[in-house]
């Protein structure tokens, strides 16, 4: 012990060294513990929700506690069956589903051309994108509805899926385009050596790279289309057997009562599509955005 002592007093080095890992420690321990703290602040919302799914009616208002005294699942039974969020569930799964093909497809051509090649009014059109992200969407809503309905598409879910993948799509492009761009020159000379055409180099050589920016663009297009509520609830007013399950989550707040547990239950099942996709592709959501943004 003394031979310890007498070390660290001839080594001063030492103790500071050792003094700022402790305090190095200290921190870290205190922003994990203040980051849990807000972490649990922001999903207690829906952890609160979730809870309130399986609650029968009149515990609902007893309080704000995460554990129910008597679970209930039948608030989902009735939100699936009576409350017809089954077929709107399959509805939305379909405009979601079809939106993502298609904006994936428009988008990584567009990003391609953008990306990888230089033409006069390129930088022109990057801007111009780039300013239409910020238009809101409450803008669009009167041109898009006048184009399906003159389209006579108002009465299908194609017209749904055709206004969905048309309005969320420019940050993909541009993220595909900023992707594309920092691939090497090489794979692209390498292809055109063995006789590959601009389809074919883009299908089998460029795609299957941009596998990070896919997964960021099947996220985004997802839950964009998943949780649109405007555009679907304007072009099913006269149409309930195409609502999505966002309008239909609307539709269950009755006018003079509300089934809140079963709002909850419905509002859970909306939300568990969403999970999903995102914990399946939220390895490759980093990791597209980080390598899409790098230049």
């Amino acid at each position: 012990m003394i031979a310890e002592r007498l070390r660290i007093v001839a080594q001063p080095g030492l103790r500071v060294r050792r003094g700022r890992l402790r305090r190095s420690q200290i921190r870290r321990y205190v922003t994990y513990v203040v980051l849990t703290a807000v972490c649990f602040i922001w999903i207690y919302p829906i952890l609160w929700m979730l809870s309130s799914s399986i609650k029968p009616l009149g515990e609902f208002f007893s309080g704000l506690s995460l554990i129910p005294q008597q679970v209930d699942f039948q608030n989902y039974v009735q939100a699936w069956q009576q409350a017809n969020i089954g077929p709107d569930f399959i509805n939305s799964v379909i405009v979601s589903v079809s939106g993502v093909l298609i904006v994936l497809f428009v988008s990584s051509t567009m990003g391609y051309a953008l990306g990888r090649y230089r033409f006069p009014g390129r930088k022109v059109i990057l801007a111009f994108l780039g300013v239409l992200v910020f238009i809101p969407q409450t803008y669009t809503i009167i041109p898009i509805f006048d184009l399906i309905t003159n389209m006579h598409l108002d009465g299908n879910l194609f017209g749904i899926i055709l206004a969905e993948s048309g309005s969320a799509n420019i940050i993909i492009i541009l993220l595909f385009a900023g992707y594309f761009s920092q691939i090497p020159k090489e794979l692209e000379e390498a292809a055109t050596v063995d006789g590959a055409g601009f389809f074919r180099t883009f299908w089998q050589i460029m795609l299957p790279v941009a596998k990070p920016v896919i997964a960021t663009g099947i996220i985004l297009q997802f839950i964009a289309s998943w949780n649109d509520f405007l555009i679907p609830l304007v072009l099913t007013l006269s149409q309930p057997a195409l609502r999505t399950v966002a309008v239909g989550v609307y539709f269950l707040q009755g006018v003079n009562e509300v089934n809140w547990t079963e709002l909850s239950a419905a509002s859970s099942i909306a939300l568990l599509p969403v999970i999903i996709v995102f914990l399946f592709l939220q390895r490759y959501f980093v990791e597209g955005i980080a390598a899409a943004v790098k230049q």
